[in-house]
């Protein structure tokens, strides 16, 4: 594997890039360094944040020095690297989503833009194995990679300012989980009834950095059912 490159990110913070492209595996080892930095317990790590080619790690500039941290670094990244599949620890997930109409505004846009049916959109979405590759822009917001090409759409050139929380969307080659109400420039195909970030639960996030996630489709009956058991604090 190539070596890594260590960007400091002002006199607090060190980025670790792996590459320069959405890659299941360059994502692999990003989780797989975050995963046995953080089972180090290194003294001077505050904080970790993987992204979808990069690990950004916040330290304490009185405990540690840039050179400290790439020096040990270095060795993480090859002990991790040699099991990035176990170090990513991903979870399987199957998310109902309802397609089109007032949860899905732009589903008819979409198929236009592609010269296909609604349907067919709506099959191909299907027909992807989602990887989340990291958390980020909202609380619990999942970017996923593994949408169709036969789906992949520029984004909208008018961003909507609101959308719904359990917002499933596409906008480039990258597919997402909304989980809170925020703007968005990504094209609206459905919504989830599943809370991707509740305060209600123990732990708030649903899912993390690995894991997988194919969707199934329900009516809008389904939804409204599934919605008001979540909402009352039920998982049927």
């Amino acid at each position: 594997m190539p070596e890594p490159r260590f960007l400091p990110a002002g006199d607090a913070a060190l980025t670790v890039e792996f590459g320069q492209a959405i890659d299941a595996g360059i994502n692999a080892r990003v989780l797989a360094l975050d995963a046995a930095l953080t089972a180090a317990a290194m003294p001077g790590v505050v904080e970790t944040v993987p992204t979808y080619r990069s690990l950004l790690i916040q330290f304490d500039p009185d405990i540690l020095t840039h050179a400290d941290l790439i020096g040990a670094l270095g060795g993480l990244d090859r002990s991790a690297a040699q099991d990035v599949k176990e170090a990513s620890g991903g979870r399987d997930w199957t998310i109902p989503v309802c397609y089109g109409g007032e949860h899905g505004a732009d589903l008819e846009d979409v198929a236009r833009h592609h010269g296909v049916t609604a349907e067919e959109v709506v099959r191909l979405h299907l027909s992807g194995d989602y990887r989340v590759y990291m958390i980020g822009f909202a609380p619990g917001f999942a970017y996923l990679g593994g949408l169709p090409p036969e789906l992949h759409t520029p984004r909208r050139r008018d961003p909507r300012m609101r959308v719904p929380a359990g917002t499933i969307s596409i906008g480039g080659m990258q597919a997402a989980v909304c989980s809170t109400p925020i703007p968005s420039g990504w094209h609206l195909l459905g919504r989830t009834p599943i809370r991707g970030f509740d305060l209600n639960r123990a732990d708030p996030f649903l899912f993390r950095p690995g894991d997988r996630i194919r969707f199934t489709r329900i009516d809008a009956a389904e939804f409204d059912r599934l919605d008001a058991a979540h909402a009352s604090g039920g998982r049927s």
